[in-house]
């Protein structure tokens, strides 16, 4: 990426806006089946290391990639043509996701455990499958030359992102805390009654993002099919599934494709680990919902977003490279500051040290990494693309860190040393990210 005079101005363009929302909308769900169902069922006394297992729902965000083609093109009846064929999808899914809240209402992990991580794992599918679409939204929103906006526009969807996972987890612990606290037995089923709430208030909002209707995607999708020798399904499969990955390697080379992708996998791992048992963590070191409310989501919230603006602000400037080098290394560090909050008495200023330089570096590294992988797609198969790569870095935080909790009762019970494990983690993806610094059309 070339670096470019942009002063922080760029983020009053009025498309940002619309990210932010969009990010939101992306981030929210984390809340659902990260926070809300890992203090749910840590009150009903599961096991560190079920609770981490749990977290295998996580893994549809690897593979979702595997559908996005069919996001991309099939249409959704009479939605696609009413308010496009992008958010006709996000609506679809979100309802959904509704539903299994509904359910969720009605049920007790004492009980109906399988049940609730069924329910858990269609969440995980809706959300994992929204994303697609949601990231192309906003990628689309940028014009594809516009290189300090999409570096601002990825540091507005992380701002987006962790709005909706922050205010919304700070909400939604607010509200469980309150009616724990005034008697109510079944205070988590009437606290996803109050999440369904927000999620229709965040639909509302998605109809007013404008969507490009033109066929310009479309018909750059059907020339690349037309130029198969192959014709009907078989010219359509090609296009729709082979193009997409077939691009990204023309576009960088078989080598430094690969090295790409091992970074992608790589990065963002030992933040997965830390961030899986986080909640946990901070429970067995005695503070209450409200303290997590108020420390990691709502301090946390305020951090995050003023160091993802500076990021993107950073990123544009010194190039999305040097950015990741810096946020990784950053993320090592801040790492071990949760080893000295658990070799410490339980302390609120600790707490709120180590959550503030935990999303300081997290926030850097966000944005520097959304920054990358937008850079890197194709615009004429964004959806596609864009889910491949996000995936493979899902793939790493999600597959690898539900083995977290396991880790955790290895080590029996030695957060300190577990946090130092996961300081350690990025230095793989370093060493790729070394290699291939140069070989990219972009610095």
């Amino acid at each position: 990426m070339q670096k470019e005079d942009v002063g922080l101005s760029i983020y009053f363009d009025r498309r940002m806006l619309r990210i932010l929302l969009l990010g939101a909308i992306s981030g929210f769900p984390w809340v659902i089946i990260g926070s809300a169902l890992s203090l749910w069922l840590k009150d009903f006394e599961l096991s560190r290391s079920t609770i981490g297992w749990a977290g295998l729902i996580f893994s549809v965000y690897a593979i979702n990639f595997l559908w996005a083609p069919l996001i991309d093109r099939i249409k959704i009846p009479f939605l696609t043509d009413k308010i496009g064929h992008r958010k006709s999808w996000i609506i679809s899914l979100q309802i959904i996701i509704l539903f299994c809240l509904i359910f969720w209402s009605v049920l007790n992990p004492a009980n109906n455990l399988e049940a609730i991580i069924f329910l858990g794992l269609l969440i995980a599918i809706s959300s994992a499958s929204q994303d697609i679409t949601i990231d192309a939204l906003r990628i689309e929103q940028i014009g594809a030359n516009e290189k300090a906006a999409m570096a601002a526009g990825a540091s507005i969807a992380v701002v987006g992102w962790w709005t909706g996972y922050k205010i919304g987890g700070m909400l939604t612990l607010f509200v469980a805390d309150y009616l724990e606290k005034i008697g109510f037995s079944n205070y988590w089923q009437l606290t996803f009654i109050f999440i369904c709430l927000i999620i229709f208030l965040f639909n509302v909002g998605l109809l007013f993002i404008p969507e490009d209707t033109s066929n310009d995607r479309q018909n750059a999708q059907k020339r690349d099919q037309d130029n198969f020798a192959a014709a009907g399904f078989s010219a359509w499969f090609i296009s729709t599934i082979i193009s997409p990955l077939t691009s990204f390697f023309k576009k960088n080379g078989v080598t430094i494709s690969f090295l790409i992708i091992g970074f992608i996998f790589l990065f963002k791992i030992g933040e997965a680990f830390l961030g899986r048992m986080s909640i946990i963590f901070y429970d067995e070191m005695g503070f209450s919902k409200s303290d997590i409310a108020i420390y990691s989501k709502g301090l946390g919230w305020i951090t995050t977003v003023t160091f993802t603006l500076l990021g993107g602000w950073f990123a544009i400037k010194s190039g999305v490279v040097r950015a990741l080098f810096i946020s990784g290394i950053a993320m090592a560090i801040t790492n071990i500051m949760f080893s000295v909050m658990a070799w410490s008495d339980k302390s609120e200023l600790l707490f709120a040290a180590a959550v503030l330089l935990d999303d300081l570096a997290a926030a850097f590294a966000t944005v520097a990494f959304v920054t990358l992988i937008s850079l890197l797609v194709d615009r004429t198969y964004t959806a596609t693309q864009y889910a491949l790569l996000a995936s493979l870095g899902t793939a790493g935080r999600t597959l690898m860190a539900s083995s977290s909790g396991s880790l955790v009762d290895w080590l029996q019970g030695d957060w300190g040393i577990f946090f130092i494990i996961t300081a350690l983690m990025v230095i793989p993806s370093l060493i790729l990210l070394w290699f291939i610094r140069n070989k990219f059309n972009f610095s």
